[in-house]
């Protein structure tokens, strides 16, 4: 298709809402895809060439469509986005975090966790593209298989405040023998800060207090974590099962 023709101009045939309809949505690309949310392009670009545009711009060596990059912008920046106004920003916000919801709802809630990896897999949609810090405890049985995930606390861009009652509160009514502690930073860097060490040791004395076991804290990043369990002696080498 070419980027700079207007989509009305195509025949049916080769427009993407209809092809859409016809072949279903597996068939189109990502920027077709795109192109169907915004509806029209701007005074340079069909829809499509300025979906494809937004791709380019977004993409990278790791990730060369550019989709997960274009996931990964706040709502409220979209619209800053060359070519995209409040509306098309909305519906492309819109569009991603139905996406993200409806990853989070396939994953298996009763899953085991086996390791930190595991977690991620199961916070990441839900985690990666918020513009606030948010503190989460993954309730595990005593088989490590997921009971729930509790949203502890919502911070400010870079800092969560958060007290042990709040872990530890939803792992109690739950009947938890265990959590996996999780928080994203928005900056997208995994990497855990001082305070994020601080905050685990302090939740760690109180896990074994409360006879409930930490088991890790991972840190969610744009498509990548970082373990504490694995970057810290806090557990003194315990293996993640015992």
């Amino acid at each position: 298709m070419m980027a700079g023709r207007r989509i009305r101009d195509l025949p049916p045939a080769g427009r993407p809402r209809e092809r859409l309809l016809e072949q279903g949505a597996a068939a189109l690309s990502e920027a077709e895809l795109l192109a169907v949310l915004f509806g029209t392009g701007d005074a340079r670009r069909s829809a499509v060439g300025l979906a494809e545009a937004l791709l380019a711009a977004h993409a990278t060596p790791d990730e060369p469509t550019g989709l997960h990059g274009l996931g990964l912008v706040p709502a409220a920046a979209l619209q800053a986005e060359p070519g995209l106004g409040p509306a098309k920003a909305a519906r492309l916000a819109a569009a991603f975090e139905l996406g993200n919801r409806a990853a989070a709802a396939r994953a298996p809630i009763r899953a085991a966790i086996k390791g930190p990896a595991d977690a991620w897999r199961l916070l990441a949609p839900r985690l990666e593209r918020l513009d606030r810090e948010h503190f989460l405890a993954i309730l595990l049985d005593s088989k490590h298989n997921v009971l729930d995930v509790a949203l502890v606390a919502i911070g400010t861009l870079n800092a969560t405040l958060v007290h042990p009652r709040e872990v530890f509160k939803p792992a109690v009514r739950a009947s938890a023998a265990a959590v996996v502690l999780a928080h994203n930073h928005p900056s997208g860097d995994p990497t855990p800060s001082p305070e994020d060490r601080a905050l685990t040791a302090q939740l760690l004395a109180a896990g074994e207090i409360m006879g409930i076991r930490v088991m890790d804290h991972v840190v969610v990043g744009h498509g990548r974590y970082a373990s504490l369990r694995e970057t810290s002696s806090l557990w003194r080498d315990q293996p993640f099962h015992r």
